[in-house]
């Protein structure tokens, strides 16, 4: 867990304690770091996504398996206006980003407990990417694709049976590669 900047230190622990809950890794929160000015895109005043994770995968985190970042920017991948999250398929990193998270879509504020329940979706679902999870049809799944908070709140915080089945098999690849001698 690397939280950037003035993300929330609550979040971060939400976050570790949810990836060590529900997929039974270990998780350690690191000290914050700045965010890359070079992710930012004057133009559209957003992050760019990708931009994001290449420079979070250049950092050195090699006693660490998977990383996931946590944001308080508004982050952006070009076929999209915003996202919530990004991560590559099967890749090292992660993104999470608050940004959108804190307001209800009629701009709204939502309870602090809403937040943190959005924010852990948001991770587990971008953790199931990193751990080879593909978007998932069963809209009761968290690696269902959510576009809008209204969908992300009605989204049950769990994985579906599926997608449990292939989680268990990623933490056995987890479990072999990181086997002592």
């Amino acid at each position: 867990m690397i939280p950037f900047e003035e993300a929330s230190t609550t979040a971060a622990k939400v976050i570790a304690a949810h990836v060590s809950g529900y997929l039974d890794l270990p998780a350690d929160i690191l000290p914050p770091v700045d965010i890359p000015f070079a992710a930012l895109d004057e133009t559209r005043l957003q992050y760019n996504a990708a931009t994001l994770i290449g420079a979070i995968e250049a950092m050195p985190l090699a006693d660490y398996f998977r990383a996931i970042a946590l944001l308080d920017v508004d982050l952006f991948i070009p076929l999209f206006t915003h996202v919530f999250g990004e991560a590559r398929q099967n890749g090292r990193v992660a993104l999470v980003s608050l940004f959108r998270l804190q307001a209800h879509m009629d701009g709204s504020s939502p309870s602090a407990d809403r937040i943190l329940e959005r924010v852990a979706k948001i991770a587990l679902h971008e953790a199931g990417h990193l751990l080879n999870l593909l978007h998932c049809d069963d809209e009761r799944c968290l690696m269902h694709f959510c576009g809008d908070v209204d969908r992300l709140d009605q989204t049950p915080l769990n994985f579906c049976r599926h997608c449990r089945t292939a989680l268990r098999r990623a933490r056995r690849g987890y479990e072999t590669a990181n086997a002592g001698p």
